[in-house]
């Protein structure tokens, strides 16, 4: 066996590639959440052959600059990568390149390669960025674009016009490249800017170089007011009208937003948000839509824009909501119809992602709150591009056809059927009531495991605080502090739910607490506490749930948390059964009520939970088990003994009985009791 000839490596060129590209897309100035790619060039040592071979490693397809890690990295050879221009069909075919990128990969590859795979490997330099600065952006989507970047910079950044992404306009820059020595990057006509650098420093101090001499360029040369004056009567409502305005509106705009396909709503009433829909332009301009591809492939090809002043009556503004509405979906339809052949992708959905309501704010929606809340900061980024290219000239985005050609790609098709299948509650909204301990906690977290996104009320807002952060992000769980007893504070925590995720879909009515005590030592306090936070609570909240559910027409589920003693006589605690039997027939009363919107009322009648029971906890469990005679460290082990199946009951299984009965096999049923109590046969329903 010969002997193996020893190789130097290009040190740490991925660690380096992501250093840079994390500090890129820190800054919202320089790109949009998973907006844009970097790359840099390198050699490594064949693991087969053990001879050199030259490397291109290269944000791999979906990945976020901002939190790139090496995994994110698809890795290629290059002179496999560069052989494909012979191969290179033209550009009718250029989408056949990127299946042929699969078989440039080195190794096991890292990512999936990107469709600006081929704009990093056939530029013929070191280390290349791909960015979608707003100051880019508005002078690539200005009508004289092109003289705008002379203007701008000189003969140091090139113009390059429109192409859609892909492998000719990898070819496009190479040959600029080639024939602008002296240039450090181009302006993508309508999409954003390339950079480059021997060096990954010099790269990156170039990508800002080109961003900021931008800003600067519009912010000297722009003229005042690009989107006009300030419309009399269509100023910012004051914060507290304007949230309340929002959290009337939220439910209503999310139905309608869902038409189609059930959505997770987000909304933003920031400043640069307000401006604009406070401006004489604002019809116009939105009409135009956005223009780079990450943009409007989540705003959709242009929002649903309401045209009355914020102070309109709000029956008048649910009622010409609609009828926007209607025409919307007409609209898109059409615009469909006027481009789509006959091996386009079906009609993904004719409803709005972005909704701007002037004086209030922007809604948006997605399949989950992170989607709705990137389409949110991506119309944000659409503002500021629209304010730079009026500023200096007119803006003009990319032709509807090609925004066609890119929402019906039939790559970004595939990239959508690769996505995983969502959970059974994804796009769903929780709603739990004393979610801060005990069952009401696993509750929360299995909704939440299920795909929900989940609102953790509770009365310790420090506790409910734990476990929203317990469960994740605020893209997956936000804590309220309520007190179910008090009418102002359960209106203000679903205002605040809608606010934060849309609407609400599920509600739970798990709050609780219970006092054990003989009829005759039971006081008024003792059954007023009880009936006001169980019974009248659990009214108050299904109030203000259903509310919510018929202002959004898309049905939901209302879910108590009863108990076996809604049915069964146990000794000393008649203030808790009472209340826990006047909860159990709410379930029939509203089910009864509520069906005719698709509304579905349900309840679930545990046993004693005493592990990890807040209730129990709290005194509860000494009282119960001074009854019985039994240790309170056994109690749980009693009440077990006691059931048909002798097992204790624990929250997780009350948890399960509501992930059963909302998760969507159950469609047909309402008014049920499920019984999660091992079998007490004292309980059984009859």
């Amino acid at each position: 066996m010969g002997s193996m000839r020893q190789v130097t490596d290009t040190p740490n060129v991925a660690g380096e590639l992501v250093a840079r590209s994390n500090r890129l897309g820190a800054d919202p100035r320089n790109t949009n959440y998973a907006g844009g790619n970097t790359s840099a060039k390198g050699s490594a040592t064949d693991p087969v052959t053990q001879q050199p071979v030259d490397l291109v490693w290269v944000k791999g397809s979906g990945g976020d600059l901002g939190t790139l890690t090496e995994k994110g990295l698809a890795v290629l050879r290059l002179d496999r990568l560069n052989s494909l221009v012979d191969v290179y069909p033209g550009v009718d075919r250029e989408d056949e390149m990127v299946a042929a990128f699969d078989y440039c990969l080195h190794g096991k590859g890292g990512a999936a390669p990107s469709i600006d795979t081929a704009m990093h490997g056939l530029v013929d330099a070191p280390h290349v960025d791909h960015l979608h600065p707003d100051s880019g952006i508005a002078l690539a989507t200005a009508a004289d674009g092109e003289k705008l970047t002379v203007e701008c910079f000189g003969d140091r950044v090139v113009w390059v016009p429109w192409r859609r992404p892909g492998f000719q306009l990898g070819l496009d820059i190479a040959k600029v490249k080639r024939e602008n020595p002296q240039a450090i990057g181009v302006i993508l006509g309508g999409h954003g800017i390339t950079a480059w650098g021997d060096t990954s420093a010099e790269c990156e101090e170039n990508s800002l170089d080109i961003i900021r001499t931008a800003e600067r360029f519009l912010a000297e040369k722009g003229k005042a007011e690009p989107f006009g004056v300030v419309v009399p009567g269509f100023e910012p409502l004051p914060v507290d009208e304007r949230r309340k305005r929002a959290a009337a509106l939220a439910p209503v705009v999310r139905g309608l937003a869902s038409t189609d396909n059930r959505q997770i709503g987000h909304f933003n009433d920031d400043a640069v948000v307000l401006e604009f829909l406070a401006c004489e332009r604002l019809a116009e301009l939105a009409a135009l839509g956005t223009s780079c591809p990450d943009h409007f492939l989540r705003t959709k090809v242009r929002p649903l824009v309401l045209d009355l002043p914020p102070t309109a009556p709000l029956e008048d503004t649910v009622i010409r909501l609609k009828e926007l509405h209607l025409q919307y979906r007409e609209d898109y339809a059409a615009y469909y119809d006027r481009h789509a052949s006959p091996d386009s992708p079906p009609m993904r959905g004719a409803d709005p992602a972005i909704v701007l309501v002037p004086g209030v704010g922007m809604f948006s929606f997605g399949k989950d709150k992170q989607t709705a809340r990137v389409a949110g900061e991506f119309y944000v980024n659409a503002i500021n591009v629209m304010r730079g290219a009026e500023a200096v000239s007119t803006y003009a985005p990319i032709d509807e056809s090609e925004k066609f050609r890119i929402e019906y790609w039939a790559l970004e098709e595939a990239k959508l059927q690769r996505m995983p299948k969502p959970k059974p509650l994804a796009t769903r909204v929780a709603f739990v009531t004393g979610g801060g301990s005990g069952i009401g906690k696993a509750i929360a977290q299995r909704l939440a495991a299920e795909g929900a996104c989940v609102v953790v009320a509770d009365l310790d807002t420090a506790a409910a605080e734990a476990v929203a952060k317990e469960i994740g992000s605020a893209d997956k769980a936000v804590a309220v502090g309520a007190d179910v007893s008090s009418e102002a504070a359960v209106a203000e925590a679903f205002e605040q739910a809608v606010l934060a995720f849309g609407g609400v879909d599920l509600v739970v009515n798990n709050a609780g607490l219970s006092i054990s005590k003989p009829l005759l030592e039971t006081t008024e306090k003792d059954w007023d506490l009880q009936h006001d936070v169980m019974a009248k609570g659990s009214f108050l909240v299904s109030r203000s749930a259903a509310k919510v559910l018929i202002d959004q027409a898309i049905g939901g589920d209302i879910i108590y948390i009863s108990s076996k003693n809604a049915v069964f006589a146990g000794p000393n605690n008649v203030a808790y059964g009472a209340a826990k039997a006047d909860q159990a027939h709410q379930v029939r009363l509203l089910a009864a009520e509520l069906g005719e919107h698709g509304i579905r009322v349900n309840g679930v009648n545990p046993d004693g939970v005493v592990r990890g029971s807040g209730i129990f906890a709290k005194g509860w469990g000494a009282k119960r088990a001074a009854v019985y005679g039994v240790p309170e460290s056994e109690l749980g082990a009693y009440y077990a003994q006691r059931t048909l199946l002798k097992r204790e009951v624990l929250p997780e299984h009350v948890a399960a009985a509501v992930f059963v009965l909302t998760a969507g096999d159950l469609t047909h049923t309402t008014g049920l009791h499920v019984p999660v109590d091992a079998g007490v046969a004292a309980a059984f329903l009859r």
